[in-house]
């Protein structure tokens, strides 16, 4: 026969190769299973990063020895009550993920539930299991693991070092961490705990640090039945991966590339193309308009309207942004202060080590022990906007929401600027270096990269431009000629009007032909048909008048930057007054176009500090 059925316990490993990627995969899971099993304390144990030893022990419902049994067969579940896939209410799926560990390792499971005697207990190894029988036990449930893919050595070659699993780990716990402030998580290795997160220890600072907090800003914002809330950092405030970054989709967090790209948009103007800023964001949208099963572990999931979900995170984080021109990252003024205070160290004598700091995003975090009672009803992400207040209360205790200083309208900031004898960035003392100037307001020194907030001034200047239809246009002596394939131009024919609204004019010429006659007049030393085609491979992911208001937005920025006060040009004190006027009225003027900062800022009291004044 050519066409056979496969053995049941084949059927588990190869699903467990689809879910069960390594033992933070496994340890997902099972998770899962305990927070929808309404756990409020959950206690991870590990050898060996997961690869030999893994057992989660939770305080939830628990279950009967006919769930017991049930469980570890595939298809069974109790999470899908309605049998309606697009309105899944719950996390993770207990008659998939466990057939599929118990097919590849030595698994055990104890259960008791609330009432009971006693608990039950059930073994499977390798795919055999046993009958379920009474056994000592708490209420909840206890699932062990042994030998992770020791039925499938090939995978188990493809594990990594134990402190590379563990680090899987911690991200995954941190993640669902974040999402249910109410429950205690904690992760052991060996003898060493290296996770812990109590109700009512700050989360947020926490996962992405106190630095975060002080260099975030809150968002909320709502669209027909799309609500996105959360916080995002400052420009500014920024770091070298996207580790930092956590995003929620009705509870579940994952990883979407939707999100990261709307992201990625989001920071276009204010960030460079490979710094990341932090955030952690929740996204509430009707289950029926996200489908959460097109990835095996669940990781990613489809929105019914991509298009309409990417325009709306991206207008709200651009509409948060604006409100941050004039604040710079706090972590640049500690930068000044360690500057000012490092000591000079002989090249003859050897630097002093320090312990490898906390990495960015989360890592091996020991917050101070704290008690919670194993009765406190689960929170979910609320489904409304005027609910998200009490848990982001619990997400951020004992600490509020940030102070955001937003940027102020001109005339405000006169009035402050009477009133403290000063405005925001202060009045021009010098100039340093031909490149810095230095201002002075009544409580903080600032210092300017005159280069960097000079661009920004000319960039928005040209932004503005063009935004207000004061395009100029330029005629090709020679039409260039652009051939695409059919599906690319059927692609393209609904979007050529996005072209012609941004200084193009281009005409359609049989099936696969472009005629280009006119072109944006800041484009005239550009590659064009790179850029059509560039332009047409985005197509299947996003729409084309975002990505091409996103490329003409980067030559812009281009062209700002080399028509802008260089370095090394002598300003007068009028001209540096000037520049800082210009500053505080343009938006985003707090960092260059390419993301670093324009300017620093350092009170007075850190000044007094530097020399033992306080």
């Amino acid at each position: 026969m050519k066409v056979r059925f496969l053995d049941p316990t084949l059927i588990n490993q190869i699903a467990a190769g689809e879910v069960i990627e390594r033992p933070a995969s496994a340890i997902k899971e099972l998770v899962e299973n305990s927070i929808d099993a309404g756990a409020t304390k959950i206690d991870i144990i590990l050898r060996d990063g997961g690869k030999t030893y893994i057992c989660i022990i939770d305080n939830g419902g628990g279950m009967s020895a006919e769930d017991l049994a049930l469980c570890v067969e595939r298809h069974a579940t109790s999470k899908i009550p309605d049998n309606d896939l697009f309105n899944i209410q719950t996390l993770g799926f207990r008659g998939e993920a466990l057939p599929s560990i118990g097919s590849v390792s030595r698994l055990k499971i104890t259960s008791r539930q609330q009432g009971s005697e006693t608990a039950w207990e059930l073994v499977v190894e390798g795919g055999a299991k046993s009958e379920a029988a009474p056994a000592a036990g708490d209420v909840g449930t206890k699932i062990e693991v042994r030998d992770l893919f020791y039925a499938t050595p090939a995978r188990l070659k493809f594990l990594k070092a134990a402190a590379t699993e563990l680090s899987h780990i911690v991200d995954i716990i941190e993640r669902l961490a974040l999402i249910n402030p109410e429950i205690d998580f904690t992760v052991t290795d060996g003898e060493r705990r290296v996770l812990s997160f109590i109700k009512g220890i700050n989360r947020i600072e926490g996962v992405l640090g106190k630095d975060f907090h002080a260099n975030c800003c809150p968002i909320g914002a709502q669209r027909q039945d799309l609500t996105l809330k959360g916080w995002v950092s400052i420009p500014t405030y920024n770091h070298s991966s996207a580790s930092n970054q956590y995003f929620f989709v009705n509870g579940r967090p994952v990883k979407d590339k939707l999100l990261a790209t709307a992201i990625r948009v989001a920071y276009q103007d204010v960030l460079a193309g490979n710094r990341y800023p932090s955030l952690c964001l929740f996204l509430i949208c009707p289950p029926d308009e996200v489908d959460i099963n097109v990835h095996p572990a669940k990781a990613e999931v489809r929105f019914r309207d991509p298009n309409s979900v990417r325009s709306f995170v991206i207008s709200a984080i651009r509409e948060v942004l604006r409100g941050t021109s004039n604040q710079s990252s706090t972590v640049l003024s500690s930068g000044i202060i360690q500057a000012f205070t490092a000591p000079v160290v002989p090249s003859s004598v050897p630097a002093a080590t320090s312990p490898m700091p906390r990495r960015d995003g989360g890592g091996f975090i020991r917050p101070t022990a704290g008690s919670s009672s194993p009765n406190q009803a689960r929170l979910s992400i609320p489904e409304k906007i005027q609910d998200f207040d009490s848990f982001s209360e619990q997400l951020l205790a004992p600490l509020q929401a940030p102070t955001v200083i937003a940027a102020m309208p001109q005339p405000q900031m006169d009035q402050v600027a009477e009133q403290d004898n000063a405005s925001y960035l202060g009045h021009a003392k010098a100039q340093i270096h031909e490149t810095y100037i230095v201002a002075e307001t009544k409580d903080h020194l600032v210092i300017v990269d005159q280069h960097a907030a000079h661009e920004r001034l000319v960039y928005e200047k040209m932004k503005q431009d063009f935004a207000s239809g004061l395009i100029k246009r330029q005629a090709l002596l020679i039409p260039e000629i652009i051939e695409l394939s059919e599906l690319h131009m059927s692609l393209l024919q609904p979007h050529l009007a996005n072209f012609n609204s941004l200084g193009f004019t281009i005409e359609v010429a049989g099936k696969t032909g472009l005629v280009l006659r006119e072109i944006p007049m800041l484009l005239n030393k550009s590659d064009l048909k790179q850029l059509i085609h560039d332009m047409v491979s985005e197509l299947k992911d996003q729409d084309t008048a975002l990505s091409m208001k996103q490329t003409i937005h980067e030559i812009l920025a281009d062209k700002a930057c080399k028509n802008s006060i260089r370095a090394g040009r002598k300003l007068s004190g009028e001209e540096m007054n000037a520049l800082l006027r210009q500053m505080e009225a343009t938006p985003s003027s707090s960092q260059c176009n390419h993301g670093r900062p324009t300017f620093v800022k350092l009170d007075k009291h850190a000044l007094e500090r530097l020399f033992g004044r306080t």
